[in-house]
């Protein structure tokens, strides 16, 4: 059976998802121009429509200066595509091939003549690298985000023609800034394995770049650290994470090109994006922001970061909050037991702490805070936050609470104060054993029970510390209503 001419135009505007992260992205961008969620199921129409909206923005900022109130999108391109007819420097300068001064409809025609669709009949003979249709041409730095490091000269080797791309895989690469957070230099973008939430996130961040594309105001466009943007969309997003978030920061420009890339686990996204929107974990959220403030980050900036690059660390944060919550004048136990039991699914959830390792440690915990109860200062509990600094001190200290432990009426029958098991957990040395988050989880189980039965210190020595107050943009993020997102 053979195909018609317009039948072979189709395919060769049918956009395919390859494993290229940024073509990915690329691809739903340039879906979401037309309207359409589904990248693949993008038909000739809408691809043309979307490749012409396309066109007509860079023509629009090849004729813009970038560092002028209306040429963001000309900026933006120096980082996407140096060089090309839409940023050249001598793109306006000179003359034309006939002799005449180059005015504004040639520099539109030479974009137009960089983005037009290549002739289908001369073709390259090969297949595309990225999904191994045939090849439109090959293409290099001037068309493709090929940076690697600042160390990476990202250029076309001499005598290598660049990239074997079909004409849909290279357009995706153009349609790729309308689906990043655009900064002028760096640009970042958020890339899943998970299509639904991808769809979501570059669809958003598509209408948002629209707006730029045709205005070219820098003034509106988006100012959050990096790290929070990919928390905003994890926030937005309604539905359970499959797979885990990739924040891609890239640079394709002539001076300083980079490539980083930072990750989170399918379980942690799914965690943050769980944590940060149900209203009944609102409250234990707040508190762990809370603790993530410093003199000079936002709370949300803090959590976002330890996120994204040393997770380990929400543990200990959070735990500093906690206690803090607990240390205070009046302290809030039912906030505290809120965060106890979030820090407490972290462990479990995201870095896997088996459910009965972590019974061995809370049936610990929950007993030192039976001996604390009568207890009436703060100071076996500044005692024990200090002594987890120390695995040989906090040993010492626990035999002399086991010694308390069996002494107490109440516990007869009820066992050591320590388990074996426990004891391993906490203390051994072991590359596969996480000690330090064992140790962090005593300290939580006892605040847990603490603030389950009720425990107040009523001494008149002040808390060294109080938790810091959120600025408006962290209790924005918190308190915004889940249906803005949507």
């Amino acid at each position: 059976m053979t195909t018609t001419p317009a039948q072979e135009a189709a395919v060769e505007r049918r956009l395919v998802l390859t494993p290229h992260p940024l073509q990915r992205v690329g691809a739903y961008a340039l879906a979401a121009l037309a309207e359409e969620q589904d990248p693949e199921r993008l038909d000739a129409e809408g691809f043309e429509r979307a490749v012409s909206e396309l066109v007509g923005h860079a023509v629009q900022a090849a004729l813009r200066e970038s560092k002028a109130v209306d040429g963001f999108w000309q900026k933006v391109s120096l980082s996407f595509f140096p060089n090309s007819p839409m940023n050249h420097p001598g793109r306006r300068k000179g003359k034309a091939e006939d002799g005449r001064p180059k005015t504004d409809e040639d520099v539109r025609q030479a974009v137009r003549a960089w983005l037009r669709a290549p002739d289908a009949a001369a073709g390259t003979g090969v297949g595309c690298v990225l999904c191994g249709r045939a090849a439109a041409g090959f293409y290099g730095k001037k068309d493709v985000v090929l940076a690697e490091s600042e160390a990476y000269r990202n250029t076309t080797p001499r005598g290598h023609e660049g990239m074997a791309l079909c004409w849909p895989c290279l357009v995706s690469f153009y349609a790729l800034p309308y689906g990043c957070q655009l900064t002028g230099g760096s640009s970042v973008a958020l890339h899943t394995w998970n299509d639904r939430f991808l769809s979501q996130v570059v669809g958003r961040q598509t209408s948002r770049n629209r707006r730029l594309a045709v205005t070219g105001d820098e003034a509106h466009k988006q100012a959050e650290p990096r790290e929070v943007v990919a928390l905003r969309a994890l926030r937005a997003y309604g539905e359970r994470c499959t797979a885990g978030v990739e924040l891609l920061v890239f640079n394709n420009n002539n001076r300083g090109q980079l490539l980083e890339s930072y990750s989170l686990s399918q379980p942690l996204a799914e965690w943050l994006r769980r944590t940060s929107r149900l209203s009944e974990l609102r409250r234990a959220f707040t508190v762990l922001v809370r603790a993530h403030v410093t003199a000079n980050v936002r709370g949300m900036v803090g959590l976002a970061r330890n996120a994204f690059r040393e997770p380990r660390r929400i543990v200990s944060t959070g735990v500093h909050g906690l206690t803090t919550v607990m240390a205070g004048p009046d302290p809030d136990l039912a906030a505290a037991a809120e965060v106890a039991g979030l820090l407490l699914t972290f462990a479990t959830e995201v870095m896997q702490v088996n459910e009965k390792d972590l019974a061995e440690i809370r049936a610990t915990g929950h007993k030192i805070a039976g001996l604390w109860c009568g207890e009436s200062g703060r100071g076996p509990l500044k005692d024990l936050r200090r002594l987890l600094r120390s695995p040989k001190q906090l040993r010492g200290w626990l035999t002399k609470q086991s010694v308390a432990w069996a002494g107490a009426q109440s516990t007869v029958g009820k066992g050591p104060l320590i388990s074996e098991r426990a004891y391993v957990l906490l203390f051994d040395p072991g590359q596969d054993n996480p000690g330090w988050l064992h140790r962090d989880l005593l300290l939580i189980t006892v605040l847990e029970e603490l603030a389950r039965r009720g425990w107040r210190a009523d001494d008149d020595e002040q808390p060294d510390e109080v938790l810091a107050e959120l600025d408006a943009a962290d209790r924005k993020f918190i308190n915004e209503d889940e249906e803005e997102g949507q």
